[in-house]
């Protein structure tokens, strides 16, 4: 991006300011999240927004909970400033969920990144003023105001998770805990959870039956917190 001056920005107030410079700590983040997935998820999302061989992804920063306003925003400032040609896409890094709540199972949307939103766009003077000065967005990841792009292999972990086809399953129990057996032979017994095995979704629950602590392994969502 040329090296002119940059308009005036503003400062956000000290208790709603976050750090705009941790490209490191964010790529390490994509790191940990990434998971293997196999050959099942595809590249499309990769092909569809490199459709500029300039364009590259870029990282803005914005205030928790916003993510997704900053999105419509972003996308209404690309619609009536004519930036179709340098701003190609924005994407909230989400997956899926399951939880158990009161005995119910439930899909939710969790975002992966919470306070980012992705940009694939050609960094020029112009798009960057725009994504800038977005209402909520209060900064690009990178060293001061030179915003570093992600690298490609980030992009990929980041789709890949995105497209994974099974819901994770969100595990609000830990050991030590009191839960409620929700499903099975077992329904409405309660006990304490004794081991978290990650790898195989299972859990196993101390109940007491018949006078005596008894181990039942049971799936993730045969069990909620009480």
């Amino acid at each position: 991006m040329a090296a002119t001056e940059k308009p005036e920005e503003k400062v956000p107030s000290e208790e709603q300011e976050q750090p705009v410079s941790e490209t490191e700590e964010l790529a390490a983040s994509v790191e940990d999240a990434a998971e293997p997935m196999g050959e099942a998820a595809s590249d499309e999302g990769m092909a569809e927004a490199d459709e500029d061989e300039d364009s590259a992804w870029f990282v803005i920063h914005c205030y928790s909970g916003y993510e997704n306003k900053v999105r419509h925003n972003l996308e209404q400032r690309i619609e009536s400033m004519g930036m179709k040609d340098e701003i190609f896409d924005v994407v909230i890094p989400t997956q899926e969920e399951i939880e158990v709540r009161d005995g119910k199972r439930r899909s939710i949307e969790r975002h992966v990144f919470p306070g980012y939103v992705l940009v694939n766009m050609r960094m020029s003077e112009e798009s960057w003023y725009v994504v800038r000065n977005t209402p909520g967005v209060t900064g690009f990841v990178g060293m001061g105001n030179d915003p570093i792009p992600l690298r490609p292999e980030e992009v990929s972990q980041i789709l890949k998770r995105m497209e994974a086809e099974a819901p994770t399953i969100m595990v609000t129990y830990k050991p030590g805990e009191k839960v409620r057996i929700v499903d099975g032979p077992f329904n409405d017994f309660h006990g304490t959870v004794d081991e978290i095995d990650m790898d195989r979704s299972k859990v196993r629950v101390m109940v007491n039956f018949f006078g005596r602590s008894t181990p039942i392994e049971l799936d993730f969502l045969q069990v909620e917190k009480v």
